[in-house]
């Protein structure tokens, strides 16, 4: 049997579905579906695959702790995870993947799958991927085109051609067409020519790498060359700085895929979605008897076709239709459902306006666990922090700030200058300004604890670490 290698893209930021997703905590890593996030769900829909090799992840380096943990706790062990320095679109991500798996076996079959969709049929899936599999065995750069059956405006379309003489169920690609117009749209649908783009792919390694070659060289060279200087870092593979910020920013549909003659489209039916809005989430999600779809503490009254999701507060409606509502602890989106493709409006402005609620929510995670801010106020800042058993923080010192630390429950083992103590649940100690410090959970359960900032400057960035065993700078 010819293995098929999974490779994971797991590089977007999901704007549309602010606030849940947000940069430091994007919906490729959220339960939005499910009780698992997209990524978990994205790998775990290939398990009764016996052809599925190890996963090869590659992602935006400051999320890679929260894909190890992830895939930990699925019981997975990829192959590799691939830090990207910078994106730069998914062409150089699939390159670097396809060298990677070239080293090994030139010829080896390469599954592209972005890690935020939802496909609601498997079996229809895995039916899919095995003919898309021969396909490529036949030189073809096989891509899945997802039977249209409504006239979306928000996806490219691929026109099939004449069917593949060596693999049935497969056609050759006429041609890509952008985002059409609904008119448009509803032409491609009737006419049964058209798919939706998926943007989900299979092919061999060397046939994906001759074609780069031919037709983006400097994607290629700057994706070897970004390669070649990676360094091991811990699990992860953190690809060159320099080299990779060189490379141009292409999508594969631009750099290859429009412009090869070798690409095929493989048709499916199996209940698709990209997930780029929150219309999308109600459009998958089961409903109530009056079309409304919740999540977490929601009471309703005369309410119709209604988007809610409450994450920690309750969330009443009255006398209201076709609304999308999402509470976090820190914001409250409430949006027609059709103008949430104007979600990334919102980020922008964020963005400009330099706020920080489009990059992290109040609970921010961290490889040892999680910090949460509870009170802020002049010259002040209160945080709840946890820290995992066997797990530490870097041993660093601030310039502009004091701390206490409040044990709640849990052993803590603190150093503090050449101290080193050990405090259990009601005990606590004070960190100078200007003192080396570092915590720790030696215990078997989770540290929790209360900290309290003082000082002139209380910003994350007040941090000089002497010492990390996570390499973080």
């Amino acid at each position: 049997m010819t293995s098929i290698h999974p490779v994971i893209l797991s590089g977007g930021s999901g704007t549309r579905l602010w606030p849940l997703s947000r940069a430091a905590l994007p919906k490729q890593l959220l339960p939005l579906a499910s009780d698992r996030s997209l990524l978990q769900d994205t790998v775990s829909r290939l398990a009764n695959m016996p052809e599925m090799a190890a996963p090869l992840m590659v992602c935006n380096v400051e999320h890679r702790f929260m894909i190890a943990e992830q895939m930990r706790q699925i019981d997975t062990a990829p192959r590799a995870i691939v830090l990207e320095p910078v994106g730069r679109n998914t062409a150089p991500a699939i390159a670097v993947a396809a060298l990677m798996l070239s080293r090994d076996d030139p010829d080896a079959l390469m599954l592209i799958l972005p890690a935020d969709h939802l496909i609601g049929d498997v079996a229809a899936f895995h039916d899919a991927i095995r003919t898309a599999a021969q396909a490529a065995q036949h030189g073809h750069l096989a891509t899945f085109g997802i039977i249209a059956a409504t006239p979306e405006t928000g996806y490219g379309y691929i026109r099939k051609g004449a069917q593949l003489a060596d693999t049935a169920g497969a056609h050759q690609v006429a041609a890509f067409v952008e985002k059409p117009d609904l008119a448009t749209a509803q032409q491609y649908v009737e006419s049964g020519e058209y798919f939706w783009n998926s943007g989900m792919f299979l092919f061999r390694a060397s046939d994906f790498l001759q074609e780069l070659q031919a037709l983006r060289p400097g994607i290629l060279d700057a994706s070897r060359a970004a390669l070649d200087a990676a360094t091991l870092d811990l699990d992860f593979v953190r690809l060159d700085p320099a080299a990779f910020e060189a490379c141009p920013s292409e999508s594969i549909d631009y750099a290859v895929m429009e412009h090869t003659r070798r690409a095929a489209v493989v048709p499916a039916d199996m209940a698709w979605n990209d997930i780029g809005a929150w219309s999308a989430l109600w459009d998958v999600a089961e409903k109530d008897g009056q079309g409304n779809a919740i999540r977490g503490d929601v009471m309703l009254e005369n309410a119709r076709n209604n988007f809610v999701r409450a994450e920690t507060r309750m969330v009443a409606m009255l006398g209201v239709s076709d609304l999308v509502v999402v509470e976090t602890a820190d914001v409250v989106l409430v949006a027609n459902k059709d103008q949430v493709q104007d979600v990334k409006k919102l980020v922008d402005r964020l963005k400009a306006e330099k706020r920080c609620e489009h990059l992290v929510h109040k609970q921010v995670y961290r490889p040892w666990g999680w910090y949460e801010g509870i009170d802020e106020g002049e010259r002040f800042q209160v945080k709840r922090i946890m820290v995992k058993p066997g797990e530490k923080l870097s041993l660093q010192m601030h310039h502009h700030r004091a701390e206490h630390w409040i044990v709640v429950s849990g052993t803590a083992s603190v150093t503090c200058g050449d101290e080193v103590m050990l405090l259990t649940e009601n005990q606590s100690t004070y960190i100078p300004l200007g003192t080396s410090h570092r915590l720790e959970n030696p215990g078997k359960i989770d540290l929790h604890m209360i900290e309290v900032q003082s000082g002139t400057y209380l910003g994350e960035d007040d941090i000089v670490r002497f010492e990390d065993i996570y390499k973080r700078s």
